[in-house]
């Protein structure tokens, strides 16, 4: 009897164990712990306030994230639920989110990571500030009262429940030439002129022609040869990275008038607006035949043409048309689809309709919109009034 007593007991403990043995592993399914040790640039931190972890794809994966899910994550004090996604166009401008990003192959890949869309989650979220010098370069130091390691905790928050809009904003680019038969070399790198109401010929628009990562430099460069483009505006870059890469010299683009901005993609920031304002004056200063660039030609360059093209009296359609002939460009996104529509409204209308501080996009005063932007951002009414003569 005492010996089956025993046998039950040690059955008992045993089924107890591996409940519980089981319970944590649910738990620690829907549970993640990494760090952020350091600011270092490039490593923990992006001039564009995205932060990097120490977290990994296969980690996170494993632990039960995947994207289309609302997660949990807490750091300092603050808990976020935010959606789980490849790269942070899948969001509306300004919202932040958690970036699981996606390999060559269309699997997950890489350190995970938090950012904004068209915004800086560095400094919203009380972590650090940016200090930009004068060559364009830049560093984070911490905020006081925030000590490294910075550690966040991902917990489940709701599962797939992103997944509708994950999947209308489920864009593919690839950077192959032959996948893109259907385009002309100008199109392919996303080069064009602005031919909104009010211009003039004098402005175009386009990927980045001296750099390589996206496979459309050497389009670009030749669109801007063909175009008798003189004068440059680099939102991407700060000087001495354009020309540290290979494909700088020799390109037509090496012996044209450049002004380096090196701006993120944060427009509501200090940092952002001020760079513009060089950036606009430099035309001012300099007349000519001009293209706007980042580095596919699509968030920065999107924004300052749209910025453009409104000082210049285009209507609310014309503008967001010539916006969305990027995603058809890159992705294919067809007009009058709910995809168009979807991408346009999160993104440019939303933007400038914050920028300008109106209601409605389609109903505002564009022209006076931009004028007041660009007060704001320093620029004089001569000054104004000088860049719209030369566009």
């Amino acid at each position: 009897m005492n010996h089956m007593k025993k046998t039950i007991l040690v059955l008992c403990l045993v089924l107890f164990a591996t409940s519980l043995a089981t319970a944590q592993a649910v738990v620690e399914r829907n549970r993640y712990e990494v760090q952020v040790t350091s600011l270092e640039e490039n490593v923990f931190t992006t001039k564009y306030g995205n932060l990097n972890t120490t977290g990994n794809a296969q980690e996170f994966t494993a632990s039960g994230f995947e994207w289309g899910d609302i997660v949990n994550v807490s750091f300092l004090g603050q808990s976020l639920d935010l959606p789980v996604i490849p790269t942070y166009s899948y969001v509306d401008t300004g919202s932040p989110a958690i970036i699981l990003p996606k390999g060559d192959d269309g699997n997950p890949t890489g350190a995970i990571s938090l950012a904004i869309n068209m915004g800086d989650f560095t400094t919203t979220y009380g972590i650090a500030t940016k200090t930009t010098n004068a060559d364009k370069t830049w560093f984070w130091t911490a905020n006081e009262g925030v000590q490294l390691p910075v550690r966040f905790v991902f917990t489940m928050a709701e599962k797939e429940g992103y997944m509708a809009q994950f999947m209308l904003h489920d864009l593919v680019r690839t950077n192959n030439r032959e996948d893109y038969a259907q385009l002309d070399d100008n199109q392919f790198a996303n080069f064009r002129k602005v031919t909104t109401t009010g211009m003039n010929g004098k402005l175009f628009r386009s990927s980045n022609p001296v750099n390589a990562e996206i496979g459309r430099n050497i389009q670009a460069d030749n669109a801007c040869r063909v175009a008798g483009v003189t004068v440059a505006l680099n939102l991407a870059d700060n000087m001495a990275l354009a020309h540290s890469r290979p494909e700088f010299e020799g390109s037509y683009y090496s012996g044209i008038n450049v002004k380096y901005l090196g701006l993120g993609v944060d427009f509501s920031s200090d940092d952002f607006k001020k760079g513009l304002a060089e950036g606009l004056r430099f035309m001012i200063e300099n007349p000519g035949t001009y293209v706007v660039h980042c580095t596919e030609g699509k968030d920065r360059a999107g924004f300052v043409s749209a910025l453009l093209e409104c000082l210049m009296g285009a209507s609310a359609h014309e503008v967001v048309e010539d916006y969305m002939v990027t995603y058809y460009n890159y992705y294919g996104v067809e007009k009058g689809t709910e995809r168009y529509n979807a991408i346009a409204s999160s993104n440019i209308v939303k933007t400038l309709t914050g920028a300008f501080g109106v209601q409605d996009f389609y109903s505002a005063n564009l022209t006076k919109g931009a004028e007041s932007y660009l007060s704001s951002i320093g620029l004089s009414s001569s000054e104004i009034a000088g860049l719209k003569a030369n566009l």
